[in-house]
């Protein structure tokens, strides 16, 4: 239910792109699995709180076998619930994936955390006699595993640690996952339970073994999302439209989005090759396409909400001026006049009003402003284009000579 409650809380930010369903979902552990731990607890008490546990005592049946008895049942209710969240989550962003593909790595390693936290709440709650055990279980478990995420020694170990965005884990971390976690779950049951103690350093050894090769694995567990590193383009436009490949169903309607830009840069000479969405920023011959992640704020269930603004920041990435510690008045009025030509900034009639009722220097600054917008919106259309032309191919200068003024 929480975590239920959790995925229906956050669906703008989810809904739509494979890879934030399954990091939202391996992300819930750090709440999930102390309410496991707790719900398991609270179960693993509930023949004291009745008062049937000397009656449970006289069954034939040896104490590991009652103690599974009513352990399992409880980690499979657990497992069923976070499995069918799941399959609830996949359904929901099916309807509005922009590409890629489901991801289930995570999925085993969560489930049998999810299990072995809800038996090793019932093994404490069999244990420790009081009331409070299963809220304060809970408790000790959320305050364990936040205070565990940010640091790295342990971090592999952790089974809630947050998913490395962009990354997925390699094959057997997984599995590594699973032994760790169920290993110690087994080992705690045995010695609880066991007839023979000793038989609970068979799963302790295993779970030792896969911690070790988690610890010595490290980040190297992790490996970059090819598709991170692929583009898909749409080159019917200038510049082209490069989306990354993770979204790449999106395509579409950022072309649509930006369809005002390039309908004016048709014949324009000094313009980036294209819009790119990648990694680590732009190539040389590139310009950054406005940043769509996190989802929920400019992407929400694969549609932009705001075309009009992202129309806007793509036109501002044009210019690249980031280099240019301040540039002067005449770059500042032809950037200004260049972008409210391509696309208007949705908040501009508003800056205007604060401008106009500031200062004699931010009025006098509007006038400016203003006259220069003015100015290349009634060029001809030759003029204009020349004019356009010289400034694409200064737009990395920071020189006054280098920029045509207006």
């Amino acid at each position: 239910m929480l975590i239920a409650v959790l995925m229906i809380a956050t669906a703008r930010k989810w809904q739509g792109n494979w890879a934030e369903t399954a990091d939202q979902l391996h992300d819930s552990l750090l709440m999930t699995l102390p309410v496991a731990a707790a719900a398991g607890c609270w179960h693993g008490g509930r023949e004291r709180r009745r008062r049937t546990e000397e009656l449970w005592s006289t069954a034939v049946r040896p104490p590991l076998t009652r103690l599974l008895a009513q352990a399992v049942p409880v980690a499979l209710w657990v497992a069923a619930g976070y499995l069918l969240v799941i399959a609830c989550a996949a359904v929901a962003t099916w309807r509005y994936a922009l590409g890629d593909h489901p991801h289930l790595i995570l999925v085993p390693g969560d489930t049998v955390a999810l299990m072995a936290a809800a038996v090793v709440g019932h093994v404490v709650g069999r244990t420790v006699h009081s009331m409070l055990t299963a809220p304060l279980l809970g408790v000790a478990g959320f305050a364990g595993l936040a205070a565990a995420v940010p640091h790295g020694d342990v971090q592999p170990l952790d089974p809630a640690s947050f998913a490395v965005k962009g990354s997925w884990p390699v094959w057997w971390q997984p599995l590594a996952m699973t032994a760790w976690t169920l290993g110690l779950a087994v080992a705690l049951t045995l010695v609880c339970a066991a007839r023979r103690r000793a038989t609970a350093l068979v799963p302790l050894a295993a779970a030792l073994t896969a911690g070790v090769l988690l610890v010595q694995g490290g980040d190297g567990t992790w490996r970059p999302d090819p598709l991170l590193r692929r583009q898909v383009c749409d080159t019917s436009t200038t510049p082209a439209i490069c989306v990354n490949a993770q979204y790449g169903r999106l395509l579409p309607q950022v072309t649509t989005a930006l369809s005002g830009v390039t309908g004016k840069l048709q014949g324009i000479q000094g313009l980036p090759a294209r819009w790119a969405d990648r990694q680590n920023g732009p190539r040389t011959d590139e310009a950054q396409l406005p940043i769509l992640t996190p989802f929920g704020w400019s992407l929400v269930r694969g549609r932009l909400t705001r075309p009009d603004r992202y129309a806007w920041e793509a036109a501002a990435a044009l210019s690249d001026r980031g280099q240019c510690e301040r540039p002067s008045e005449r770059v500042s009025l032809a950037d200004g006049a260049v972008l409210t030509y391509l696309a208007p900034s949705p908040d501009q009639s508003e800056y205007d009003a604060v401008m106009a009722k500031g200062s004699a220097a931010d009025r006098a600054h509007l006038r400016a402003d203003q006259a220069a917008r003015a100015k290349l919106a009634t060029m001809d259309e030759q003029r204009r284009r020349t004019w356009l032309s010289a400034y694409f191919k200064a737009r990395a200068a920071c020189d006054d000579k280098a920029v045509p003024s207006l």
